[in-house]
């Protein structure tokens, strides 16, 4: 099976936000209580509950001032940091899709994957649980040949799904910039722009530290002695040892 993905194309998305419904939907997501801050973008942010939200974002140059709506969700880093770093194997890198999802039944709850990631992208459930919560490209969907749910409900094409290298292919037809193609390993969410990527606030030139390696290595053995003592420490390590 070829690496699959989603092309997000920004400049053709009307910010009705039917992706976010429709991922809500299939993953049985209650709502969260949210408030008017002042813009009709809602949620505020991601969260255990959101897995993918559109961004509303008003950009201005000489030509005067536009409306930009961006997919903003977990990116399916080619090399991911959250599963080099992650000390009990709950988050996976699919081998045939590329796909990184996760097991929250593995989840300790040390938030090691958030404090790696470059685009700051793991959410946790609340309730005292706090155990991992991201988009994981409808995996279930995908195994079973079917459309991630975001995909399947645009109505423009602003999110595409399908063979990476196909997708990237008919971006570059288009003359379209390129943002994902080769970042952090070619990134599973590839994004087809008409400027830069810091118009979109996307991360530009995202790196992951260099710590990352070690400090998976040192939880995993803490977390390998099974002891009550060694799990407050990989908690406290996870916070400390790898922020940024």
């Amino acid at each position: 099976m070829a690496s699959k993905g989603l092309l997000i194309t920004p400049d053709i998305c009307i910010g009705c936000r039917a992706c976010q419904v429709a991922c809500k939907e299939w993953n049985q997501l209650p709502a969260s209580k949210t408030k008017n801050n002042g813009t009709h973008e809602n949620p505020p942010d991601l969260d255990a509950n959101n897995f993918n939200r559109i961004r509303f974002m008003e950009h201005a140059d000489q030509k005067g001032v536009k409306w930009l709506f961006v997919s903003h969700r977990c990116m399916h880093c080619g090399e991911p940091a959250c599963v080099q770093i992650c000390p009990v194997g709950a988050l996976i890198k699919d081998k045939d899709t590329g796909i990184v999802y996760y097991d929250k039944n593995k989840c300790i709850a040390c938030h090691a994957c958030k404090s790696a990631c470059p685009f700051d992208i793991p959410r946790y459930d609340q309730g005292g649980k706090g155990k991992i919560a991201k988009c994981h490209l409808c995996i279930d969907r995908v195994r079973a040949g079917l459309t991630p749910a975001c995909a399947k409900t645009c109505p423009t094409g602003a999110i595409r799904y399908g063979d990476r290298d196909a997708l990237l292919k008919e971006a570059k037809a288009k003359k379209y910039k390129i943002y994902g193609e080769t970042e952090l390993g070619g990134l599973g969410v590839i994004f087809a722009l008409t400027d830069s990527p810091k118009i979109y606030k996307l991360a530009e030139s995202p790196k992951i530290s260099e710590s990352v390696a070690f400090w998976g290595s040192v939880l995993r053995t803490l977390v390998g002695r099974g002891d009550s003592t060694a799990s407050t420490f990989v908690r406290y390590l996870a916070h400390k040892s790898t922020e940024k």
